[in-house]
């Protein structure tokens, strides 16, 4: 009886050992399945880990290109994770999106640039209010040719920070899609909570647009301006060195045409070259500003001016730092306007406070 009652454990375990591998094995099977659900000739896929998925998933949805943003459960230790066993038993995996693109439209290299846009790559394990593993942020590709361009992408990222990027780069070992609860989770709660700015989902060129800049009438800018103002915008005079409002100027924040107010330098990019007028490096965008052959004063010169105002700013000089580009941007303060960092959301610059994070 003993011998038959030990048999029919062991069948017991047996069938229960089958029956969780199987179990295993069906998880497994259609985690494969739902990961190549969108994936077609046409379209490719890159993960991302930046914090609580909710976000990352809507900002991923708005950008042109994008087919299809999944929230789930990256790179961890155990299968078939759920959001409770993610957040309270270590189970190492990232709360990360699965993005489905179409190449034609929009490039790996541009996918990642709107990412870098809503992070802070410097962060370890903290993204907003969001603390803790899960939240780490993390790029994991499945194809190895992205692997250089994920890395070629976060060099150049590199060169905006003075501390180090911490974002993981590694390749996908799992994903598992997050409960449907989660799944487009800001479309079916708008006013639900999000640690980034989902109205940054453009590149600067995108965000910074001509037609948001007019030119106000001759009559409005004799008003608007000073005397000195206009001469060195409307009829290209030149300001004098070290007594101007700018040279030395460091604070934090953007400078912007004084006639139209389109952005065009950061106070990332001014540096002291002893020239006596505030110089730049580069503008914030190389679209904001023209050059233009200037032969004034027997002398040949690039003249710069703004793109939405045609404002006279200066010229640009091949003398400027070599490890930086090597150009100097030589700008009069009468053209610019300076507006401090913490003052940009009010001034209606707040789409570039990430520039500064």
């Amino acid at each position: 009886m003993m011998k038959k009652m030990l048999s029919l454990l062991g069948v017991s375990l047996l069938l229960t050992a089958c029956a969780t591998t199987a179990k295993v094995e069906t998880d497994q099977t259609k985690q494969m399945i739902e990961k190549n659900k969108y994936q077609t000739e046409d379209t490719k896929e890159i993960y991302l880990a930046g914090g609580c998925f909710w976000g990352v998933e809507e900002f991923m949805d708005r950008i042109d290109g994008v087919i299809d943003s999944t929230s789930g459960y990256a790179n961890g230790d155990t299968i078939n994770p759920t959001y409770e066993d993610v957040s309270y038993r270590k189970t190492g995996h990232a709360e990360t999106v699965r993005v489905t693109y179409d190449p034609t439209i929009i490039s790996l290299e541009g996918i990642l640039n709107k990412y870098f846009l809503v992070i802070d790559p410097t962060s370890l394990n903290k993204q907003g209010n969001d603390s803790g593993s899960q939240y780490r942020t993390g790029i994991y590709y499945v194809n190895m040719e992205d692997k250089d361009v994920i890395n070629g992408v976060i060099n150049e990222q590199q060169k905006k920070y003075s501390k180090d990027i911490v974002v993981e780069v590694e390749k996908l070992n799992n994903f598992y899609e997050a409960e449907e609860y989660h799944q487009d989770y800001l479309k079916k709660n708008p006013n639900g909570y999000c640690h980034i700015d989902l109205d940054a989902s453009g590149t600067l060129q995108d965000l910074i647009k001509i037609e948001n800049y007019p030119i106000p009438s001759d009559e409005v800018l004799r008003l608007r301006l000073t005397a000195e103002q206009y001469a060195v915008t409307k009829e290209n005079k030149t300001e004098s060195a070290f007594s101007n409002e700018y040279f030395d100027n460091k604070e934090k924040g953007i400078y912007v045409d004084v006639v139209t107010g389109e952005p065009l330098f950061t106070s990332l990019d001014k540096y002291d070259s002893g020239c006596g007028w505030p110089s730049f490096v580069k503008p914030i965008i190389p679209e904001v500003v023209t050059e233009h052959v200037d032969t004034s004063f027997n002398m040949t010169r690039t003249e710069v001016r703004s793109r939405a105002g045609d404002t006279h700013l200066g010229h640009v000089f091949n003398d400027g730092p070599k490890d930086r580009g090597g150009l100097r941007y030589c700008i009069n303060s009468a053209s610019i306007r300076f507006i401090n960092y913490n003052k940009l959301e009010e001034e209606g610059y707040g789409f570039l406070t990430y520039l500064f994070q």
